[in-house]
């Protein structure tokens, strides 16, 4: 079975991460599936999707490597600045180094993260931005036990 869901995100600043497991978590459970995988991405050419420990000093990291990586148009002449006159070649730059989307699997009706572990959201555009993260689940729901006909007893497993 297939289950889609949208949540709309609505980022401030360039760089902003966004924790958005519970949407995960809350999405997973609205399904029912009990074993297979969801597919988390993120619509657009100036953002990404990963996973990360969502604790200050790590999102701290991430802008300041990514700003290594792919340093702004001041820093670094970029073809994309070259023709749309738009500052944000180092925007797609960033969002093809993260990538658009990932994919955790469902173990008993569960994302498998590990205990620090979050999935975020991160903007990568120069200004704030409306977006929307698509939640694909696909996976197998529980089967319901069979009842035995009256008078007949369920066998032990």
């Amino acid at each position: 079975m297939v289950y889609t869901k949208v949540v709309q995100i609505a980022t401030t600043r360039e760089l902003e991460v966004i924790d958005i497991t519970q949407h995960v978590i809350d999405c997973v459970s609205e399904s029912g599936v009990e074993e297979g995988i969801i597919n988390v991405f993120s619509k657009g050419s100036t953002c990404a999707i990963t996973t990360i420990e969502y604790e200050p000093g790590l999102l701290k990291d991430v802008g300041a490597i990514l700003n290594r990586i792919a340093p702004d148009e001041e820093s670094f002449e970029y073809m994309h600045q070259k023709r749309w006159n738009d500052f944000n070649g180092h925007s797609h730059v960033r969002a093809s180094v993260l990538k658009p989307s990932l994919t955790v699997p469902i173990v008993d009706s569960k994302p498998v993260l590990g205990t620090w572990q979050q999935v975020v959201f991160v903007e990568l555009d120069i200004r704030k931005r409306e977006r929307e993260v698509i939640l694909t689940v696909i996976g197998e729901k529980a089967q319901p036990e069979e009842e035995a006909p009256p008078g007949e007893s369920t066998p032990e497993p």
